[in-house]
């Protein structure tokens, strides 16, 4: 489990300094990226919870029918 914790953790800052590195070196003038990565970002905290939310349902409606 440790050994996973730390892949986890090193795939995380691998992550963080890739964006960085990225943002840095991208072509596009600094407001414009900010713009694009803000509704990047969005998108995907909003697919997450789309996402959550059908899985949430999903749990709810099969531990309902366990129930019964």
């Amino acid at each position: 489990m440790r050994r996973f914790m730390n892949f986890v953790a090193g795939a995380i800052c691998g992550a963080a300094i890739g964006a960085a590195v990225g943002l840095l070196l991208a072509p596009t003038a600094g407001e414009d990226l900010r713009n694009t990565a803000t509704e990047r970002i969005i998108a995907f905290r909003d697919e997450i919870q789309k996402a959550y939310e059908t899985r949430k349902a999903q749990l709810e409606a099969e531990l309902e029918s366990l129930r019964s």
